[in-house]
């Protein structure tokens, strides 16, 4: 029999009082967050977020948020062992950048990125215009402290610390109202950071930092992810007189430089020459200008992630290891 039907005007009350008894996911006040000179708002903790770098990813991760990520692109490394199993559930948009259609297929509700090179001009897309599509972006800060024009990785006045990554912690915590699980994590890293530099002094010991390529190798400016480890052990960065992030340096100037530790990029992409440790090794200990190194001829090797050698939360990792590094190879007490 036919269903009767109600008053349109008894419908709209029902429907508006429908609405009103049903509590929105995430309701709450707008959050906003001062990121590189603009304003990101949220009007609400985003659920279908993109990472567009293994650094921003594992900061979501870290603050218990993969099951509010919809993608993530541009990995260097194998994620933290102990977010694999949040990683694994978050889809892998693309090895490197991906492209703006691909980002937007997922139907996000924010991005965030670590470098300006993947979020901007040049990139998957400037914030702006995801903005225009009501998709608020993020970019890490540490990256935003540095001069991006021009060619290459960019360039530091001032040395970068740690804070800048405890910004981007607590930055993306509040947008996504996770705040206590943010001071957590920057508390945890901090005390590891005091654990792993204390009592070391290593004001003797001069560094060089290799992160790819074997015919006009990346090396480690004064001021990056590199310097923070290079300051908290009190050591030298053979390049320290460079400002660029990760200028290309020829092998005989590094033969003038002569470090008595190199630090090594072990990566697991596929996008340089001498990508893993091991083949930056085979290449050191068999090119006729690196071989006699003092570095080398002692096989004096830190192996680290790609994300030690950014600016991420994996930096404090790379502060631990090669202080380790150093103890072993009798340099410090």
């Amino acid at each position: 029999m036919p269903v009767p039907r109600l008053p349109l005007v008894l419908l709209t009350a029902l429907a508006l009082a429908g609405c009103a008894a049903a509590p929105r996911a995430g309701a709450g006040p707008a959050r906003t967050v001062d990121d590189c000179g603009r304003q990101v708002r949220v009007e609400k903790p985003p659920q279908r977020a993109v990472a567009l770098n293994q650094g921003s990813a594992e900061i979501l991760l870290s603050l218990g948020l993969g099951d509010r990520m919809v993608g993530t692109a541009t990995w260097t490394d194998p994620v933290l062992p102990q977010l694999a199993a949040d990683n694994a559930r978050v889809p892998r948009l693309a090895e490197n950048n991906p492209s703006f259609e691909r980002v937007l297929d997922t139907d996000p509700d924010f991005v965030s990125a670590s470098f300006v090179a993947t979020l901007g001009t040049g990139g998957v897309a400037t914030p702006e215009r995801f903005e225009q599509l009501g998709v608020p972006a993020y970019v890490s800060p540490a990256d935003c402290l540095k001069d991006n024009s021009g060619d290459g990785d960019g360039a530091r006045t001032a040395p970068l610390t740690m804070d800048a990554i405890y910004t981007e912690i607590r930055d993306l915590a509040k947008l996504f109202d996770v705040e206590d699980r943010g001071e957590r994590l920057v508390a945890d890293l901090t005390a590891r950071m005091h654990a792993a530099t204390a009592g070391i002094d290593a004001s003797h010991v001069r560094l060089m930092y290799w992160f790819a390529n074997s015919e006009s190798p990346y090396l480690a400016g004064c001021c990056g992810a590199p310097g923070i480890i290079t300051t908290a052990l009190g050591a030298q960065n053979v390049f320290a007189d460079t400002h660029a992030e990760w200028p290309q340096i020829n092998w005989e100037t590094v033969a003038e430089r002569d470090p008595d530790v190199i630090v090594l990029g072990d990566l697991t992409r596929r996008s340089q020459t001498a990508e893993t440790g091991a083949a930056k090794i085979a290449f050191l200990e068999s090119n006729p200008v690196t071989r006699n190194l003092t570095a080398v001829r002692n096989k004096r090797y830190v192996l680290l992630s790609g994300q030690a050698l950014n600016p991420t939360i994996r930096t404090v990792d790379g502060v631990a290891q090669v202080a380790q590094a150093l103890r072993a190879f009798g340099l410090v007490g």
